[in-house]
């Protein structure tokens, strides 16, 4: 086959971005008889790394690059989505794939094509995710196109493939899983210095402990209920905890609610323990996360949740959301809570901090979870919806 994608969020630093990334170059090296195209745009191009005899590139002129027009609160020019659209009509491959809604474009007719919605998140928190009545409604459109042109749907979890079913109406059997997986750099750091040196960059004291959170500041994340059950915690111990935030906190383009967990900082009294670190790249946030108690993704839904896959191959465990497949991913290694209950996630993080065989036990176990997981089965997936695409 001959295989065109959208590869214009490949500089997305979300988890947009890293799927893309890491789910096409597992394709790549999979199907080495079948040819890909990628299509980018001048700031996909730059970080564009894949190369090989069956990869080909197709540099399309934007005026505003997808990852920073496809905002929470912003809309794409129709003339730049109109010159990708004839750039793939141009290439003409046998099929199109999509590794996320989020920069979708119209395709030529009739060309078929696999569409990758991550989850149901903005369907089902759209004043959590999109700020605007001008942004659902944009999102919205973009979205119902991108099912009606997709042969087939692709997601990352089976938590992800009924919520689409069920909030979107997409035929069950038209979605597909490619589950996701830790980078090969997330492993356990034995690198006591490096450790020191990665939290003291973060912020952390010498000898102090900490957790991690990992992702975006936005509303439906509960980062500011986070901070005040880590504020419940370290007020009834000894040796309070940190918390450490990573994440870009300052060219986000997604919606953003960086004022609400500041106040509450404030409020809470605790701005000498909760840091926040800006975006880590992941040969520093290995060292972060293995020195870490745990990791909290306390999130109102999770499509997946690999922020805490890979704090779980680094070796520690996570509190995170039912509302994800992560009980189930990570069975055992860590503690899941409801979502947008405080005392739950207080006591989970209480847990975690005083009971230093239980979190020992969760973070082997979490661990092995995360190893059993891999960026070649979600490319099998993959490349399997796309022929049955063409079929």
């Amino acid at each position: 086959m001959r295989i065109g994608v959208d590869g214009t969020c490949w500089a997305n630093a979300r988890g947009y971005g890293r799927f893309t990334r890491e789910l096409c170059a597992a394709m790549v090296a999979r199907a080495p008889g079948e040819q890909f195209c990628f299509f980018l745009d001048e700031r996909a191009a730059s970080c564009f790394e894949l190369a090989g005899p069956n990869v080909r590139t197709n540099v399309v002129p934007q005026s505003v690059s997808p990852t920073e027009a496809a905002a929470a609160d912003g809309n794409r020019s129709p003339a730049d989505m109109l010159r990708l659209t004839r750039a793939v009509w141009r290439d003409r491959p046998d099929v199109f794939f999509s590794p996320s809604v989020y920069t979708y474009f119209p395709l030529p007719p009739r060309l078929p094509a696999v569409v990758t919605v991550h989850d149901a998140i903005a369907e089902r928190f759209p004043e959590l995710t999109l700020p605007s009545r001008k942004a659902r409604l944009f999102w919205n459109a973009k979205v119902k196109l991108a099912l009606r042109q997709a042969d087939e749907v692709l997601t990352v979890s089976e938590f992800s493939k009924r919520d689409i079913a069920r909030v979107m109406g997409v035929p069950f059997d038209r979605i597909h899983v490619a589950v996701e997986a830790p980078a090969e750099v997330y492993r356990p750091s034995e690198d006591a210095a490096a450790i020191a040196a990665a939290s003291a960059r973060a912020g952390v004291p010498a000898g102090a402990r900490w957790f991690t959170y990992v992702g975006g500041f936005n509303p439906h994340k509960h980062v500011d209920l986070l901070v005040r059950a880590h504020a419940g915690v370290a007020a009834g111990v000894d040796d309070p905890p940190h918390l450490v935030l990573v994440g870009t906190v300052s060219d986000d383009v997604f919606h953003g609610d960086q004022g609400r967990i500041r106040a509450t900082i404030e409020g809470c009294g605790t701005g000498h323990l909760v840091h926040w670190a800006g975006f880590v790249p992941d040969e520093e946030l290995v060292h972060l996360h293995s020195g870490a108690l745990g990791l909290a993704l306390p999130s109102a839904c999770e499509g997946f949740g690999l922020p805490a896959v890979e704090a779980a191959a680094c070796g520690i465990p996570v509190v995170a959301t039912t509302e994800s497949p992560l009980p189930e991913l990570l069975a055992g290694g860590g503690w899941f809570v409801e979502p947008g209950h405080l005392e739950p996630l207080r006591e989970a993080l209480r847990q975690m901090t005083v009971d230093e065989d239980e979190r020992r036990l969760r973070g082997t176990l979490a661990l092995g979870a995360a190893r059993a997981l891999s960026w070649d089965a979600g490319a099998a997936a993959a490349l399997h919806a796309l022929r049955e695409a063409v079929a």
